[in-house]
């Protein structure tokens, strides 16, 4: 497994992934996150979630800002790689194995429309699903509801997208009670992939804008991210390029966050 940055060294203090979709084994236990300019503010913030990010076996970086920061940082080059990128690749792997795999989140209409799609285009998954309650908390029962649901499939790769930070944080509390091989959260793919919200068109992905496409496509809920949390997230970068990596930036934040999905830049 590939990593660029080091806890400590002059990048964004994160092991991030550097090597290619292909050298991403399926037959060793694997946790997969990403990581973009926005979960990189929150996790400023967030102890817990920082402490998942950096758990990560592999963690990605989902983000034209985070592929930036780092040859800013350190003059390296690296790809962004983001959640729909690896939902394809382990799904295209499976396919060829005839392995299973266990979507865990959102509602049981997107589940169903992912298993139709996959049977179409995958024929020789196994697809399983839960849809849990939709609330910031899962209680004791649900989550082992959840943790029976998925050890029972049987699955090999296990997709999550209840958004971040959640997602990350209960992959990383259950890690060690999953009968899977790889642990993937993808927040916002299992809407993409089952159409039910459109991923910016491939212009935007090409030319590097599909944070831009995303904010044209609901303004409300994405302009906070990208044009608050843009510049706070620079003013992180500068710190951590003029005044080293231990310096703590503290910039106000508003009260309110919108949940974090996979596949933004």
């Amino acid at each position: 497994m590939k990593s660029l940055s080091t806890p400590g060294g002059n990048g964004l203090d994160y092991n991030l992934y550097d090597g290619a979709l292909n050298e991403i084994s399926l037959d060793s236990k694997t946790t997969i996150n990403t990581i973009n300019q926005y979960s990189y503010c929150i996790a400023q913030e967030d102890t817990e979630f920082r402490e998942a990010l950096k758990g990560s076996d592999i963690l990605l970086p989902d983000g034209e800002g985070v592929v930036l920061a780092e040859r800013f940082l350190t003059g390296k080059k690296i790809n962004k790689i983001s959640g729909s990128d690896i939902h394809i690749h382990l799904l295209t792997e499976l396919n060829k194995r005839g392995g299973r795999c266990f979507y865990l989140g959102a509602s049981n209409e997107t589940l169903i429309k992912i298993k139709e799609k996959i049977k179409n285009e995958y024929p020789n998954i196994e697809v399983g699903y839960y849809s849990p309650p939709f609330r910031a908390v899962f209680t004791d029962q649900e989550n082992e509801d959840m943790i029976n649901s998925i050890n029972n499939f049987q699955a090999d790769v296990l997709f999550i997208g209840l958004t971040a930070p959640k997602q990350e944080k209960l992959s990383q509390q259950f890690k060690s009670k999953l009968n899977v091989k790889v642990i993937c959260s993808i927040g916002a793919v299992f809407d993409f992939y089952s159409d039910t919200v459109k991923r910016p068109s491939d212009v935007f992905i090409k030319l590097k804008l599909e944070w831009f496409g995303r904010f044209l496509s609901n303004p409300p809920k994405m302009w906070r991210r990208y044009f608050y949390y843009g510049p706070v997230y620079a003013w992180y970068v500068l710190k951590l390029k003029f005044k080293g990596s231990n310096t703590k930036v503290s910039p106000v934040q508003p009260k309110k966050q919108e949940p974090i999905t996979s596949s933004a830049s």
